[in-house]
């Protein structure tokens, strides 16, 4: 049968992501939306709690159902960890609750699956009116939900990462509580360092560096900020197309690019000698706060949650892009260069 005698063709294909997917056919994650997909919910939410328990010293878990129609599940295990991580741990707290392919699975002997979808949190989440996690860990209580904070704190990202984009986010849940907010971005990725340095901005000893490159060798283009001020502290934030990373090619391109501008500048200043290695990656981060975003035709990412960029034609375009934008604002002003690379060639000189 032809495409003539059906009507049908690609145009007709929709290709639905994420939340967008799950709630237009929750189905598929959790078999029924009657009460069969209900209970499934609740099995993954409790499936969670005995997996806690089992890889921990506590013993029981508590469901309740409450008043209003909702499932408290209850676990005294350790807690999830509540920051993104990359080692064992696994992923954090709001990773698990709005990132669909969070948690896979560890494959360990001791780990259950009480119901049979095995959709993790994040469906629950999305398929849920209100949904709040509450995590004790290491002495401390955290409590978190998807709530007015969390989108504008994903939506101001957007507007600075989207130079001229105008995001208006209003809450009319709480009638005597309503609010809105406005999010727009003249200075994009510039605004974004500052808004990340907060209060230590004014320390900052010399201004933001910034600049943008589109390159066609990594079909793609590039944005980058960053600036170091007197704080020890590392403030770096990375994105591929507009998407929160916890890595990949564009960092290591970043921080191999800097590197090498502050190695080569400081050994035709003389800061550094013929037998002093050069400055590594690793010896520029002190003080740097730094938005690196790119933008690709064709982004790949590396291990079950995507957060790591893994196209690696971008480290080369990148760090070649960083060496060249930062080596010439160094040699421009030798006053405010020696205010950043006095203190990186002592730093790695005292490791």
């Amino acid at each position: 049968m032809s495409e003539e005698d059906t009507g049908y063709d690609a145009s007709h294909i929709q290709v639905l992501q994420g939340w967008e997917a799950v709630r237009q056919r929750p189905g598929m994650y959790i078999g029924s939306t009657s009460e069969l997909g209900l209970r499934q919910m609740v099995f993954e939410a409790v499936g969670r709690a005995v997996d806690e328990v089992l890889a921990g010293p506590a013993a029981s878990v508590d469901i309740t159902l409450t008043p209003d129609g909702g499932v408290c599940v209850a676990d005294g295990g350790t807690g999830v960890p509540v920051y993104e991580t990359e080692g064992a741990d696994g992923p954090g707290l709001e990773a698990l609750l709005t990132h669909v392919q969070a948690g896979v699975s560890t494959r360990s002997r001791h780990e259950v699956t009480i119901g049979f979808c095995s959709v993790g949190l994040a469906v629950v989440n999305a398929l849920s009116r209100r949904m709040t996690a509450e995590v004790r860990r290491e002495g401390v209580r955290w409590v978190q939900e998807i709530s007015f904070h969390g989108l504008e704190e994903r939506f101001r990202e957007l507007a600075y990462l989207n130079r001229g984009l105008e995001i208006t986010l209003t809450d009319l849940r709480r009638p005597d509580e309503s609010h809105s907010v406005r999010l727009h971005s003249p200075g994009g990725t510039r605004d974004f360092v500052d808004f990340l340095d907060g209060h230590t901005a004014a320390r900052a000893p010399v201004e933001t560096i910034a600049f943008e490159r589109d390159d066609p060798r990594m079909a793609g283009e590039m944005d980058i900020a960053f600036r170091w001020c007197s704080c020890p502290d590392e403030r770096v934030r990375s994105f591929a197309n507009s998407r929160p990373t916890i890595g990949g090619t564009h960092m290591a391109g970043f921080r191999n690019g800097t590197a090498a501008a502050v190695t080569a500048y400081a050994r035709a200043q003389g800061l550094l000698t013929p037998t002093d290695p050069d400055i590594g990656a690793d010896r520029i981060g002190a003080g740097l706060t730094a938005v690196v975003s790119v933008k690709l035709d064709r982004p790949e990412f590396e291990g079950a949650t995507r957060g790591v960029l893994g196209n690696s034609e971008v480290r080369d375009r990148v760090e070649r892009a960083v060496r060249d934008h930062l080596g010439r604002w160094l040699k421009e002003d030798p006053e405010r260069a020696a205010a950043v690379i006095d203190r990186i060639v002592r730093g790695a000189r005292r490791d």
